[in-house]
Protein backbone atom coordinates (compact mmCIF):
# COMPACT_ATOMS: atom_id res chain seq x y z
CA UNK A 1 0.00 0.00 0.00
CA UNK A 2 1.32 3.45 -0.91
CA UNK A 3 1.79 5.82 2.00
CA UNK A 4 -0.04 9.12 2.14
CA UNK A 5 1.60 12.21 0.71
CA UNK A 6 1.25 15.35 2.81
CA UNK A 7 1.99 19.04 2.90
CA UNK A 8 1.57 21.70 5.56
CA UNK A 9 -0.30 24.96 5.07
CA UNK A 10 1.28 27.80 7.07
CA UNK A 11 1.05 31.56 7.26
CA UNK A 12 4.48 32.97 8.05
CA UNK A 13 6.01 36.39 7.49
CA UNK A 14 9.72 37.20 7.26
CA UNK A 15 10.16 39.52 10.27
CA UNK A 16 13.38 40.96 8.84
CA UNK A 17 11.57 42.02 5.66
CA UNK A 18 8.85 43.68 7.76
CA UNK A 19 11.54 45.57 9.70
CA UNK A 20 13.19 46.60 6.40
CA UNK A 21 9.84 47.82 5.01
CA UNK A 22 9.23 49.78 8.23
CA UNK A 23 12.68 51.41 8.04
CA UNK A 24 12.15 52.35 4.39
CA UNK A 25 8.73 53.82 5.21
CA UNK A 26 10.26 55.85 8.08
CA UNK A 27 12.91 57.27 5.74
CA UNK A 28 10.39 58.16 3.03
CA UNK A 29 8.05 59.83 5.55
CA UNK A 30 10.96 61.85 6.96
CA UNK A 31 11.98 63.05 3.47
CA UNK A 32 8.67 63.69 1.73
CA UNK A 33 7.56 67.30 1.50
CA UNK A 34 3.85 66.50 1.98
CA UNK A 35 4.66 64.95 5.38
CA UNK A 36 6.63 67.96 6.72
CA UNK A 37 5.08 69.51 9.83
CA UNK A 38 2.16 67.08 10.12
CA UNK A 39 3.67 64.90 12.86
CA UNK A 40 3.76 61.88 10.56
CA UNK A 41 5.48 58.91 12.22
CA UNK A 42 5.58 55.15 12.01
CA UNK A 43 7.06 53.01 14.81
CA UNK A 44 7.22 49.45 16.07
CA UNK A 45 5.86 49.06 19.58
CA UNK A 46 6.40 45.42 20.45
CA UNK A 47 4.38 43.33 18.01
CA UNK A 48 2.27 46.30 16.95
CA UNK A 49 3.02 49.05 14.48
CA UNK A 50 1.85 52.53 15.48
CA UNK A 51 1.24 55.19 12.84
CA UNK A 52 0.69 58.84 13.84
CA UNK A 53 -0.17 62.10 12.06
CA UNK A 54 -2.17 65.28 12.67
CA UNK A 55 -5.22 64.22 10.61
CA UNK A 56 -7.23 61.19 9.58
CA UNK A 57 -6.12 61.54 5.91
CA UNK A 58 -2.43 61.95 6.79
CA UNK A 59 -2.34 58.84 8.97
CA UNK A 60 -3.95 56.89 6.10
CA UNK A 61 -1.25 58.28 3.77
CA UNK A 62 1.42 56.99 6.19
CA UNK A 63 -0.29 53.57 6.03
CA UNK A 64 -0.22 53.71 2.20
CA UNK A 65 3.53 54.35 2.26
CA UNK A 66 4.07 51.40 4.63
CA UNK A 67 1.84 49.10 2.50
CA UNK A 68 3.78 50.00 -0.65
CA UNK A 69 7.07 49.12 1.11
CA UNK A 70 5.64 45.78 2.27
CA UNK A 71 4.57 44.93 -1.29
CA UNK A 72 8.02 45.81 -2.66
CA UNK A 73 9.54 43.45 -0.09
CA UNK A 74 7.26 40.59 -1.13
CA UNK A 75 4.99 40.62 1.92
CA UNK A 76 1.31 40.08 1.24
CA UNK A 77 -1.06 42.74 2.55
CA UNK A 78 -3.22 39.84 3.78
CA UNK A 79 -0.64 39.58 6.58
CA UNK A 80 -1.22 43.20 7.64
CA UNK A 81 -4.04 43.79 10.10
CA UNK A 82 -4.62 47.55 10.17
CA UNK A 83 -7.25 49.20 12.35
CA UNK A 84 -9.09 52.47 11.79
CA UNK A 85 -7.59 55.88 12.60
CA UNK A 86 -8.67 57.28 15.97
CA UNK A 87 -8.00 60.66 17.60
CA UNK A 88 -5.58 60.77 20.53
CA UNK A 89 -5.08 64.25 21.89
CA UNK A 90 -4.01 66.50 19.01
CA UNK A 91 -3.00 63.63 16.72
CA UNK A 92 -4.58 60.72 14.95
CA UNK A 93 -3.26 57.22 15.50
CA UNK A 94 -3.68 53.97 13.65
CA UNK A 95 -2.56 50.63 15.01
CA UNK A 96 -1.55 47.76 12.78
CA UNK A 97 -0.03 44.34 13.33
CA UNK A 98 1.47 41.57 11.26
CA UNK A 99 -0.55 38.36 11.40
CA UNK A 100 1.36 35.10 11.70
CA UNK A 101 -0.04 31.61 11.90
CA UNK A 102 -3.50 30.54 10.85
CA UNK A 103 -6.22 31.56 13.31
CA UNK A 104 -8.68 28.81 14.36
CA UNK A 105 -11.66 30.38 12.54
CA UNK A 106 -9.61 30.75 9.33
CA UNK A 107 -8.30 27.17 9.67
CA UNK A 108 -11.90 25.93 9.94
CA UNK A 109 -12.83 27.87 6.77
CA UNK A 110 -9.87 26.28 4.94
CA UNK A 111 -10.78 22.73 6.03
CA UNK A 112 -14.40 23.35 4.98
CA UNK A 113 -13.23 24.67 1.59
CA UNK A 114 -11.08 21.54 1.09
CA UNK A 115 -13.97 19.28 2.16
CA UNK A 116 -16.54 21.03 -0.06
CA UNK A 117 -14.51 21.85 -3.18
CA UNK A 118 -11.32 19.81 -3.03
CA UNK A 119 -10.70 16.28 -4.33
CA UNK A 120 -12.54 13.65 -2.27
CA UNK A 121 -9.35 11.77 -1.26
CA UNK A 122 -7.87 14.83 0.50
CA UNK A 123 -8.04 15.18 4.28
CA UNK A 124 -7.08 18.29 6.28
CA UNK A 125 -6.20 18.43 10.00
CA UNK A 126 -5.73 21.55 12.09
CA UNK A 127 -2.44 21.38 14.04
CA UNK A 128 -2.09 24.47 16.19
CA UNK A 129 -1.60 27.46 13.89
CA UNK A 130 -1.05 25.38 10.74
CA UNK A 131 -2.82 22.68 8.74
CA UNK A 132 -1.64 19.27 7.58
CA UNK A 133 -3.20 18.17 4.30
CA UNK A 134 -2.86 14.53 3.23
CA UNK A 135 -3.92 12.27 0.38
CA UNK A 136 -2.73 9.11 -1.37
CA UNK A 137 -2.60 11.05 -4.65
CA UNK A 138 0.04 13.77 -5.18
CA UNK A 139 -2.08 15.08 -8.06
CA UNK A 140 -4.97 15.63 -5.65
CA UNK A 141 -2.61 17.49 -3.29
CA UNK A 142 -1.49 19.74 -6.14
CA UNK A 143 -5.13 20.40 -7.07
CA UNK A 144 -5.76 21.31 -3.41
CA UNK A 145 -2.80 23.73 -3.46
CA UNK A 146 -4.26 25.40 -6.56
CA UNK A 147 -7.62 25.67 -4.78
CA UNK A 148 -6.02 27.23 -1.68
CA UNK A 149 -4.14 29.81 -3.76
CA UNK A 150 -7.57 31.38 -4.41
CA UNK A 151 -8.24 31.68 -0.64
CA UNK A 152 -8.69 35.37 0.27
CA UNK A 153 -8.67 35.47 4.09
CA UNK A 154 -4.98 34.75 4.75
CA UNK A 155 -1.56 34.69 3.11
CA UNK A 156 -0.83 30.96 2.83
CA UNK A 157 2.38 29.11 2.08
CA UNK A 158 2.82 25.38 1.41
CA UNK A 159 5.74 23.57 3.03
CA UNK A 160 7.03 20.04 3.65
CA UNK A 161 5.50 18.38 0.58
CA UNK A 162 6.28 14.68 0.97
Amino acid sequence: MASDSTFDVVSKVDKQEVANALNQAQKEIAQRYDFKGVGAEIDFSGENILLKANSDERVKAVLDVFESKLIKRGISLKSLDAGEPYPSGKEYRLEASIKEGIAQDVAKKITKLIRDEGPKSVKAQIQGDELRVSSKSRDDLQATMALLKTFEDADLQFVNLR
